[in-house]
């Protein structure tokens, strides 16, 4: 089987090194992941992902001209769902009550961009006039300007 740019092929992890893992690929081949090309996420130490003799799914990303293979395990990923990537950065991070939920407004799927701007702007000033208030009382805290006590 001869090997394009481009492919998504199997192939077992030969051997772990600190900058990535070299992967034994079909038709005796083999090439590198780069540390950078394992997951998704940030990888610190590879050893935390993956091991010797582990299958897994590779793109080749790049062939030199001397031979060497670059792939990627995480091109080879399945692509998340756009809204399901939405999902995760919105879910909360305790559990849901019926007294956290605004009934008295429209959901935001339901409204027009200007109205989304509107309320946007005025959850914005809200949360100003907050902080200023909040600044105000600290300032007033029984310190002068000279730095000491009255």
């Amino acid at each position: 089987m001869s090997l394009e740019i481009g492919s998504i092929v199997e192939g077992k992890v030969s051997k772990i090194m600190p900058f990535g893992a070299f992967v034994s690929l079909p038709g005796k081949k083999s090439g590198l992941v780069h540390i950078s090309e394992v997951a998704r996420d940030y990888v610190e130490n590879i050893a935390d992902h993956l091991k010797e003799g582990d299958e897994v799914k590779v793109k080749v990303v790049k062939i030199d001209d001397d031979g060497k293979i670059s792939l990627s395990i995480k091109q080879a990923l399945e692509p998340k769902k756009r809204t399901e990537k939405k999902q995760e950065e919105r879910a909360p991070k305790g559990p849901i009550r019926p007294a956290d939920i605004d009934w008295s407004t429209p959901s935001s799927a339901d409204m027009s961009f200007e109205d989304k701007l509107s309320r946007f702007k005025q959850d914005a000033d809200e949360k100003m006039q907050a902080l200023k208030r909040s600044n105000d009382s600290k300032r007033s805290g029984g310190y002068r300007r000279g730095g000491g006590p009255y």
